[in-house]
């Protein structure tokens, strides 16, 4: 079985003839797109943009894919680094084009009457559309090609800088009397470790080892998220926040209806962790360190070809399509498996459009939560399929959308797992999906309240390291509240976050937990409807890209801007917490 991804089939390596190829064609494409920008005057000239800049976009995603995944298993990688430098440089030379473009759309009154003879364009009417109200935040041609140009030695470079120094971090613990000096990665995973003590000691390892790094690492979210401040005024929004909203194709009116929502239901959450605590001996909140702690007594460990059955039969009791997709992604090298130094935590999935695949990133270590980021991180490219008939300009779903196909995958592996298990496999699988809950309601909810803090303060000042750690602590408290232990809480949880390091998405938390809840929706959906949602899930995956959200959940017939949708689908959760405390009570 494959424990590493295969790259090839982009390209064999960096000075392959392919490569170069393609790095050449990029090149001229470039240039020629711009050339076509410079006479857009009618019908056909903008026929011949968006053909071009299909293509552009198309040869940039392969490019750009291979020096990226190869970046995140080895960030030693200098080929691959200045690779992804190279390339963010050529494609900010696409900012004059799109700049033409805009000024060209923002001129034409009713731009669906004008593309409409137009079969070409007429496929593309919904990005044109927001091409052309993007005029109203659109700098001069010379400030655009500016900013494009300062991101590349501004927030890309501090991006690169919070991701090099957090993953080639060592961290020093004492396991069993002999000191280790362990990759931060191996060290997170520790979190899930079946003993209280390497739990505990990995934390405090973690902590400290935090102290060596802080300093640049806060000068990196400092100077991204000033970045962001500057260009957002600049652009004519009146927040970060907002000008996420528009480019998230959502409305303030869904987020303010699902985060009602939320607050209500955080009562019940303290209650899961204070069990928790019971659970563990612990007197009052549950401490940091056990948070992730294992809960019951059938604590099984997976190994990867275990994990990978598992989710395979759980996605065919849906679909025999899902369970087709995965089981392909794992028997052809879709998936790098395991942590090792070097190579970026977490996991991730990255669509290849082109080629019609993806490829999955996992820091797999063999317990029920890995198994279950893995259905979580096929349900990313189970989406990334559904769109491949699309062209590659409708298949940038926003944000909040980007979490609905993964989220329905962790539910389909869950609920399908709760069905077979017994009274002490019931627990631990309960205990791991509300594991992801806490984190998806509680932990985003902090995330998006220390984010907002951050601008708001950002503003008036940089921020210190014991600013960032006062606010983090403090946005923890708000949203756990008793559940936690206010003495062992995570300061740096900004640090090693790499979400909040891209100027590009900013408030990438609140996607979570719309991803994680209308999913929950959906699934509800699929119980009372299954020939409905059957014939209309794969439909809207392959929209995401091409409609507003509000637009994509009515195929579904579901109205994300009533927080009723949204009280319904924290019920679901509400009501495994609910077992969960019944469950422990019987332990």
């Amino acid at each position: 079985m494959h424990l590493n991804w295969s790259l090839k089939e982009l390209y064999s390596d960096f000075g392959s003839d392919a490569f170069k190829a393609d790095f050449e064609k990029l090149e001229n494409d470039i240039r020629s797109l711009n050339q076509i920008a410079t006479s857009l005057s009618s019908l056909e000239t903008l026929e011949n943009y968006y053909t071009k800049r299909s293509a552009v976009e198309s040869t940039l995603m392969k490019l750009y894919n291979f020096a990226s995944l190869t970046f995140s298993c080895n960030t030693s990688n200098e080929s691959a680094l200045q690779t992804e430098n190279k390339l963010r440089k050529l494609f900010s030379e696409i900012t004059p084009a799109r700049t033409k473009l805009i000024q060209f759309l923002s001129k034409i009154d009713d731009i669906q009457a004008y593309i409409a003879p137009s079969n070409c364009l007429k496929q593309f009417e919904f990005i044109i559309c927001e091409d052309k109200a993007f005029s109203t935040h659109l700098l001069s041609e010379e400030e655009e090609v500016l900013a494009s140009k300062l991101s590349i030695t501004g927030s890309n470079a501090w991006t690169t800088l919070q991701q090099k120094l957090t993953s080639t971090l060592s961290v020093t613990i004492k396991l069993d009397g002999e000191v280790k000096r362990l990759p931060i990665t191996v060290i997170r995973n520790m979190a899930y470790d079946s003993s209280q003590e390497i739990r505990k000691a990995a934390f405090e390892a973690e902590l400290d080892a935090y102290g060596k790094i802080d300093e640049a690492v806060a000068m990196s979210l400092n100077s991204i998220k000033g970045e962001v401040l500057t260009m957002s005024e600049l652009r004519g929004y009146a927040s970060p926040l907002d000008m996420t909203l528009e480019n998230s194709r959502m409305s303030k009116q869904t987020l303010t209806a699902m985060f009602g929502a939320i607050e209500k239901a955080l009562p019940t959450f303290h209650e899961y962790l204070q069990t928790k605590a019971r659970l563990l001996d612990h007197k009052g909140g549950l401490p940091f360190y056990d948070l992730f702690a294992p809960i019951g007594t059938a604590q099984k460990k997976f190994s990867y070809e275990e994990g990978c059955q598992f989710v395979i039969d759980n996605f065919s009791a849906f679909s025999d399509k899902l369970a087709s997709v995965a089981k392909h992604a794992i028997d052809n090298a879709w998936i790098d498996v395991s942590p090792h130094e070097g190579k970026v935590s977490g996991a991730f999935c990255a669509s290849l459009h082109p080629l019609g695949e993806f490829r999955v990133l996992l820091n797999y270590t063999g317990n029920l939560g890995d198994v279950t980021t893995m259905a979580h991180e096929l349900g990313h490219g189970y989406h990334a399929i559904c769109t491949n008939d699309e062209d590659i300009l409708n298949i940038n779903y926003p944000m909040p959308l980007a979490e609905t196909a993964s989220t329905f995958c962790e539910t389909i592996v869950n609920n399908a797992a709760l069905k077979i298990a017994t009274k002490d496999e019931a627990i631990t699988i309960l205990e791991n999906s509300l594991q992801d809950a806490t984190q998806v309601i509680c932990d985003i909810y902090s995330r998006f309240m220390f984010e907002s803090q951050l601008f708001d303060t950002r503003v008036d000042h940089p921020l210190s390291v014991e600013e960032l750690k006062t606010i983090m602590t403090e946005a923890q408290k708000k949203a756990y509240g008793t559940g936690l232990d206010h003495e062992t809480l995570h300061p740096y949880m900004w640090l090693i976050k790499p979400h909040y390091y891209s100027a590009a998405l900013n408030f990438y938390n609140f996607p979570y937990a719309f991803g994680l809840l209308f999913a929950k929706g959906l699934y509800a959906k699929y119980l009372d409807e299954p020939e409905f949602f059957k014939d209309n899930y794969d439909k809207l995956l392959a929209a995401s890209g091409k409609m507003s959200v509000i637009d994509v959940c009515k195929i579904m017939a579901i109205d994300v801007e009533s927080e009723a949708f949204w009280n319904a689908s924290l019920d679901q959760i509400k009501n495994d917490i609910h077992e969960f405390v019944r469950l422990a009570g019987e332990l």
